[in-house]
């Protein structure tokens, strides 16, 4: 039974994560489909809607949508739309983890941790991965700014979440580690040990490359 169970809790580690990003790009466009599909069914004559118009008019409109907020204009408008929001009891709440959970991923957001370092706590030789997040002192607020310190985001094991600390450069060491090598080991507890075996792979690659050259 221990046998039959491990495989089975092995193969649903496997296919859990291919399973649920299928079934939500499989939402995205039934979403799109019933939607924009039915908006252009009522636009176009008899006969020319076909399936899959939906899909595609979805990707028009958000690619449209990102090229529309590099506007000052829309970004303008959509801050507006947005300190309205946040201004109401509930929905500021929702909105609020919502949009941070998704500005994690956003490509203008990871541009901002420069740099993955090994931050020492205290007088122990503990240490934690962490991201540079600032590291000039007159971006800071007043009174949070010190000179010979930065600014660290601190990731969460297990969870989207975490600290951003002010630290003294004393106390940060520079690792040779990718943004997403860090966070992938660190949201694990290292437990899949992503990092090392990206490395591991790495290093293997260059190893043969050299190999061949030499040959």
């Amino acid at each position: 039974m221990r046998f039959i169970s491990r495989n089975i809790l092995t193969g649903l580690l496997t296919i859990l994560p291919v399973a649920l990003t299928v079934y939500l790009l499989y939402w995205l466009a039934i979403s799109s489909e019933s939607v924009l599909g039915g908006m252009i069914q009522l636009v176009l004559p008899d006969g020319m809607y076909w399936p899959g118009m939906g899909i595609i008019a979805g990707l028009i409109v958000v690619f449209v949508l990102g090229l529309l907020m590099h506007a000052y204009v829309v970004q303008r408008l959509f801050s507006m739309a947005e300190r309205l929001l946040y201004r109401m009891p509930f929905i500021k709440s929702v909105y609020g983890a919502i949009r941070d959970f998704f500005n994690y991923f956003a490509p203008s957001i990871k541009k901002e941790y420069k740099q993955v370092v090994a931050v020492t706590i205290g007088d122990t030789d503990m240490q934690v991965i962490g991201f540079v997040t600032q590291a000039i002192p007159e971006h800071l607020p007043e009174g949070f700014n010190e000179p010979n310190s930065i600014l660290v985001y601190l990731p969460l094991s297990y969870m989207i979440g975490g600290y951003a600390v002010l630290i003294p450069r004393s106390k940060v060491r520079m690792l040779d580690m990718s943004m997403e090598d860090a966070m992938r080991f660190t949201l694990t507890a290292g437990v899949i040990g992503a990092a090392n075996a990206s490395s591991d792979t790495k290093a293997a690659k260059d190893k043969t490359e050299t190999q061949m050259e030499d040959k």
